[in-house]
């Protein structure tokens, strides 16, 4: 009897036995905060003894401004006659004019007609009903009076998302099957994507001069990552099982690829293209600041003379342009490898044969009638009722509003209730307390690579010497993330669970997400006012339509054998959500943080237009002088604040890289 009650007892000893080094071992985050504590209870004596002070010392500053200011005196200096320039930049912004030219004079030639009608022959690819969607956002942009500037954006757009595309795909897949490939690519996807475009524009327009290939080259710089980042997404989650079935039979390296990997990740491929169309759209305005034209640059002259009914027409037509290419991409990818429908004699080669002789037919019909150009008088005028619509707004809605006061009294609110303390207690720490922050939330999460990656950063952003207006832009970009994530994860719930209500969101997301940001950022100025809560709005409003796509995508994909099994088991919609859909959907969540942080650091620069100061001002600073210093450095800290985030939110455990 004694000897049956020895047993249980053994592990119960051993475990009283076990000293606090196992304790710890069980318990990793534990002990990566403890060897954190005992480093820091060294380490900040010293460092406080030796600089002192909360504010980051002069004595750790490097000033740039000298050796930046070389630098454009020399690409100043060689531009018209170094090689570099001459046989290398010069081929590309040859090849970039060229391919945007040739675009545009296809597009004259078709005239209106026949522009129009191969838009209606999408039927062919697309299906008849986004045939009519297409056909009819073509008219309406003749009919706003912007058939010649949509033209001109086509063009652009037309190449910069070929570009875009080619360089995200192969980008993708490289991250996609090499983990080495994957870790060193990240941080130069945040970089392309977190720099502004207004920090890289005046070295583009040093280099390229004022013109359509700087404006195309920003735009690839930024609409690339998304594509790269969801290709590399889709095949590292790629099915184990079907990969494992295929390596079985003898597949080769490039058999799986070609015939598992990609089909597996065509939902993401096609989000990768969506997303990637939606955001060299919103560049255009951005772009039209060094000579793109088009519908930017009507949207920028507009805005220069305060008339939100002039932008607003000249917005419509990027927002339907992006309806009409994200609607045909995509239901063009959905009827890859599926049966084909309608008349035999459409199907094949004849369809498409049909298709250009119809619009070859209409495009001949037109130039013969002289409609080369939407006729000037078709056209409707809609600056005038806007503009009062917009004051009829001001009036109403700024002040004077039962219960909540108005506008003005929330952006009042927000500003002293959140973004104040914000900036007063991240401004208030110790420079030494933030990099402790840093490497704490970084560590527990992540490697002591990833704390080391993110207190380099914030490092980086003191020897820059910009560390109190980083402070404040990281007051901003942590309140607006906040917001946009309680939103974004809301509503995406929502839409995972409702067909319906995704169908309604849709072109609701297309036009906050496509439609410039300097369109509706007057409406903000004039609702909320001139400074940081405004800021944070036009943020938001960015923002938000990435999260709540690519939530909603993560959270329909999750395996449906996994719901139908909690379902059986009589789990509540809640339970489903909580213990199924959020944990295997945890990449794409993942991946939504991120595009927060990356997108909200964008809209950043256009805060700096509209008094919310710190980094953003002085980029815009920097472009309007042409200080290459200035612009670049708070271009700098502001990818350095981009990557220290990422590293803070997104796991990069050793367990995770191996399952990834």
């Amino acid at each position: 009897m004694a000897t049956a009650q020895a047993g249980p007892a053994r592990p119960a000893a051993a475990r009283a036995r076990r000293g606090p080094l196992a304790a710890l071992r069980a318990r990793p985050a534990a002990a990566k905060l403890l060897l954190l504590a005992l480093v820091a209870a060294v380490a900040v004596p010293l460092v406080h003894g030796r600089w002192g002070g909360g504010i980051w010392p002069a004595a750790l500053t490097a000033d740039l401004s000298g050796p930046l200011g070389d630098v454009t005196d020399w690409i100043v200096s060689n531009r018209d006659s170094h090689p570099l320039f001459l046989y290398f930049f010069g081929h590309i912004s040859n090849a970039v004019v060229l391919s945007v030219r040739g675009v545009y004079l296809v597009l004259l030639a078709l005239g209106w007609a026949g522009v129009t009608v191969l838009a209606a022959v999408a039927w062919r690819a697309a299906g008849i009903r986004l045939a009519l969607t297409a056909a009819g956002s073509f008219l309406v942009c003749g009919l706003l009076g912007m058939w010649v500037p949509t033209m001109q954006t086509l063009a652009l757009m037309t190449v910069a998302v070929l570009a875009s595309v080619v360089l995200g795909l192969l980008l993708g897949l490289a991250a996609g099957l090499s983990d080495r490939v994957f870790r060193v690519l990240r941080p130069v996807l945040d970089t392309m994507q977190v720099l502004p475009a207004f920090a890289y524009l005046l070295p583009v327009v040093l280099v390229f001069g004022i013109g359509v290939p700087g404006a195309v080259l920003a735009t690839v710089v930024y609409a690339a990552p998304p594509m790269a980042r969801l290709t590399a997404l889709g095949l590292r989650g790629a099915d184990a099982g079907v990969m494992e079935a295929v390596t079985s039979l003898g597949a080769t390296g490039r058999q799986r690829l070609l015939s598992a990997r990609l089909p597996l990740a065509r939902k993401e491929l096609l989000l990768g293209l969506n997303q990637t169309i939606m955001m060299a759209l919103s560049m255009a305005v951005i772009a039209s600041v060094i000579g793109a034209g088009g519908l930017g640059d009507r949207v920028y002259q507009a805005l220069s003379s305060v008339d939100v009914g002039a932008a607003l027409a000249a917005g419509i037509p990027i927002v339907l342009l992006a309806v009409v290419l994200d609607r045909t991409t995509e239901a063009a990818g959905r009827r890859i490898g599926a049966e084909p429908t309608g008349p035999a004699l459409l199907r094949g080669w004849r369809g498409w044969t049909l298709a250009a002789a119809v619009t070859a037919a209409a495009a001949v019909a037109g130039r013969v009638a002289g409609g080369q150009v939407w006729p000037d008088d078709l056209t409707v005028a809609i600056a005038g009722p806007v503009n009062t619509a917009k004051d009829w707004m001001v009036d109403h809605l700024y002040t004077g509003v039962p219960v909540v006061g108005g506008t003005a009294d929330l952006a009042s609110h927000f500003t002293s209730g959140v973004l104040n303390p914000l900036r007063g207690g991240l401004t208030g720490l110790p420079w030494w307390s933030v990099l402790l922050i840093v490497a704490a939330l970084a560590w527990t999460i992540g490697t002591w690579r990833t704390a080391a990656t993110a207190v380099l950063a914030m490092a980086a952003i003191g020897v820059l010497g910009v560390w109190e207006p980083s402070m404040d832009t990281l007051s901003q970009v942590i309140a607006a993330v906040a917001v946009t994530l309680v939103i974004g994860f809301g509503v995406a719930v929502g839409a995972a669970r409702s067909e319906r209500l995704e169908r309604l969101l849709r072109p609701v997301l297309d036009v906050f997400q496509t439609m410039p940001q300097f369109v509706y950022l007057i409406p903000v100025v004039a609702l909320f006012g001139v400074g940081r809560a405004p800021a944070a709005a036009a943020a938001v409003v960015y923002a938000l339509p990435a999260v709540i796509r690519i939530t909603t995508q993560g959270l329909r994909g999750v395996d449906p054998a996994a719901m139908e099994c909690a379902r059986s088991l009589g789990a509540t919609p809640g339970q489903q959500l909580r213990q199924v859909q959020i944990p295997l959907a945890r990449p794409s969540l993942l991946l939504a943080v991120n595009q927060a942080v990356v997108l909200v650091l964008a809209v950043v620069i256009i805060g700096g237009l509209v008094g919310s100061g710190a980094l953003g001002y002085d980029v815009v600073f920097g472009l309007a002088q042409g200080d290459l210093a200035t612009g670049l450095v708070a271009g700098a800290a502001i990818v350095c604040l981009g990557l220290m985030l990422d590293r803070v939110t997104q796991p990069t455990t050793r367990r995770q890289r191996q399952e990834s």
